[in-house]
């Protein structure tokens, strides 16, 4: 495959290049499997940033200066052009990775012939007032290595390649522990406890170490000069206040119920996916990931998608996240008001609405999965069911005891109006397919939810709103929805109207109380989605065509959704069973990607994905107060902790 140089750019060639193919370093595989698998990547973040570290080491991707923004190590979609920070033994090793606790603190352990090594990697997380009082740069990634047993010859290689792997920084020396690799306005300052060697675009340096020998390197980001950068002898006072931060904030998890700690590791992934000064969380922090290995299917997921709303503030509610829970409600009243009365399915972080899609030809992709995709043409679908789910978010903040102003009430009815108007119109559909628009029926199903929740809001607040009507067009989409979309040669309400394809996002009937749980069309429903859809424990979304060649893995959420509906409708003991299997699918870290491969069990898609993990949660919620008795019942009529 011929690559492709990005027009606007001068790719210098790497350094470390001979006859174009580039030398590996000891300990990391050849060309044919440089990549490594979506699951042996860990993740740490500081409220605004992401960064994956590989169980080799490496720093592998890092978006700047927000979780949307350009990576300056894309090593993960490119292996050759799109740099990465390792630190790793010289000769072979083995790696393993663990957070420390229930932190976000990530610590891999390097073995060896000759004796064990451990680096810890962590963004700098401290509360308000510790900012104030001891100042740290944000955007900052503290690497402590340290020699654990024996002698372990190590290597550090920082090898940023912003903008895509497109521009190679220039680097130079500022004082005997601070480095600079500086590219337009842009800067990585580096701080090192070791002295490091100078290449174009490259820091270096060998050291062997022994026990209690320690190595610190910090990275620390600006646009233009940090206000603050760290000392070396403050690392140990920070390292300490972020575990005391992530201690405590691990803490407050109120969950007392089956499978707590994977519930707890599910809410640190959340954390680590809210992006802090707007309250967004969003999907993944990573883009073309692709949802099958060679494929055209890769999606950038940096964003926030509406649809998550209602799951995402039931599960922060229930374990007690309310600050989390209400900013993320807050983020959404201001969001919405960009685009009132329509809504797109997903913004950025602060809300904005405009996200082209494009591709960067360039790069080769993860594995060769190309395109590599930067934007979401999704943002320019028509997809009804957000108005529904966004309603029941607000509903559920409602009765957590959130409060509407007049601009707010003005946002909720005009959803409801549209739903009101455009319910019977075709549309895009949860998945995002790209084939054009269709009577979807989950579409429909939560239009009837918006509405319900709509109207259930005016009335607590007793808002002279259009109750009677929204209640007229409630029943006409719920006659609809019975009359003909259940298909009795197929026991089972299908994607469309008189369609022979199943969907996997009607799971969710019984949990948004559209039917009875035990509703004879429910039930087969769930057991025809689960013969058809299911492989074991995963699920996938759909069958039939959807626009895009090649196929997917099956779907993380969806296989959480079963779960859900085999508790609602009475089959408990299997939705334990599921759940305990499902669990076992996540990485040693407890994360989880968007999909799942069932024949081989690998990690698909971008990853770690919020949707999972709420997925998760939300099954462990159901099956707690399925196991008190309080199902069936709708999830948005939980009772949620004020």
């Amino acid at each position: 495959m011929e690559r492709r140089s990005r027009p606007d750019e001068r790719v210098e060639r790497d350094p470390e290049a001979r006859d174009g193919v580039r030398s590996q370093p000891d300990g990391i595989a050849p060309r044919e499997s440089a990549y490594l698998a979506i699951a042996d990547y860990g993740v740490i973040g500081d409220g605004r940033s992401v960064a994956l570290v590989s169980h080799t080491g490496a720093i592998d991707w890092w978006c700047l200066p927000r979780v949307d923004g350009d990576p300056v190590f894309a090593r993960l979609l490119d292996d050759r052009l799109g740099g990465s920070f390792a630190i790793q033994p010289r000769g072979p090793f083995r790696g393993r990775q663990a957070y420390l606790g229930a932190t976000n603190v990530l610590v891999t352990t390097f073995t060896t012939a000759e004796g064990e090594a451990r680096v810890m990697d962590f963004m700098p997380a401290l509360t308000e007032a510790q900012k104030r009082r001891y100042p740290v740069p944000f955007r900052a990634v503290v690497r402590r290595v340290e020699g654990v047993s024996g002698r372990v010859p190590m290597r550090l290689l920082l090898r940023p390649r912003p903008e895509y792997g497109a521009v190679t920084p220039q680097v130079r020396q500022t004082r005997a522990d601070r480095y600079v690799m500086a590219w337009r306005h842009e800067a990585l300052h580096v701080t090192a406890s070791i002295p490091l060697r100078i290449d174009p675009g490259t820091l270096s340096a060998d050291v062997d170490l022994v026990p209690g020998q320690r190595v610190d390197v910090v990275l620390s980001y600006s646009s233009e000069a940090p206000a603050e950068l760290p000392t070396l002898s403050s690392l140990d006072l920070i390292q300490r206040l972020t575990l005391a931060f992530w201690e405590g904030w691990s803490g407050q998890c109120s969950y007392d119920g089956p499978y707590r700690e994977a519930v707890r590791r599910s809410a640190l992934a959340l954390k680590l996916l809210t992006y802090a000064p707007s309250g967004a969380i969003i999907a993944a922090p990573t883009t073309s990931l692709p949802e099958g290995i060679g494929g055209v299917r890769n999606w950038d997921y940096r964003y926030c998608w509406l649809r998550d709303a209602a799951f995402t503030i039931r599960a922060l509610l229930s374990l007690g996240y309310g600050r989390e829970a209400l900013a993320f409600a807050e983020w959404l009243l201001h969001t919405t008001r960009l685009t009132h009365p329509e809504l797109q399915a997903l913004y950025t972080v602060y809300g904005e609405a405009h996200i082209p899609e494009r591709t960067l030809a360039w790069l080769d992709g993860y594995r060769g999965s190309r395109p590599v995709r930067v934007g979401n043409a999704a943002a320019d679908q028509f997809q009804l069911d957000v108005y529904g789910e966004v309603l029941d978010a607000l509903r559920i903040y409602q009765r957590a005891g959130g409060r509407f102003d007049r601009d707010a009430w003005r946002l909720i009815a005009g959803m409801a109006d549209v739903i009101d108007r455009r319910w019977a119109e075709p549309d895009d559909g949860i998945w995002e397919v790209r084939s054009g628009r269709a009577q979807h029926i989950h579409s429909k199903v939560m239009s009837w939810v918006g509405l319900q929740a709509a109207m259930e809001m005016a009335n607590r607040a007793r808002r002279p709103l259009p109750v009677e009507r929204w209640g007229r067009t409630a029943a006409a989409i719920h006659a609809w929805v019975q009359r003909h979309r259940y298909a009795p040669h197929l026991g089972a309400f299908t994607r469309t109207p008189g369609g022979p394809d199943l969907d996997a996002a009607l799971l969710v009937m019984p949990l948004v109380g559209f039917l009875p749980a035990r509703d004879s069309r429910v039930v087969s429903t769930v057991a025809t989605i689960q013969r058809r859809l299911a492989r074991g424990d995963l699920v996938y979304r759909y069958l039939g065509e959807d626009g895009l060649p090649g196929g997917e893995g099956a779907f993380v959420l969806c296989s959480f959704w079963l779960v859900e509906a085999l508790a609602y409708v009475g089959r408990l003991d299997e939705a334990h069973a599921h759940f305990q299997r499902l669990l076992t699918r996540r990485n040693a870290l407890g994360l989880l990607s968007e999909e799942i491969d069932p024949a081989s069990g690998a990690l698909l898609g971008n990853y770690p994905q919020a949707f999972s993990h709420i997925g998760l949660i939300n099954a462990a919620l159901t099956l707690q107060e399925a196991e008190q008795g309080r199902l069936p019942r709708p999830f948005s009529q939980a009772v949620i902790p004020e």
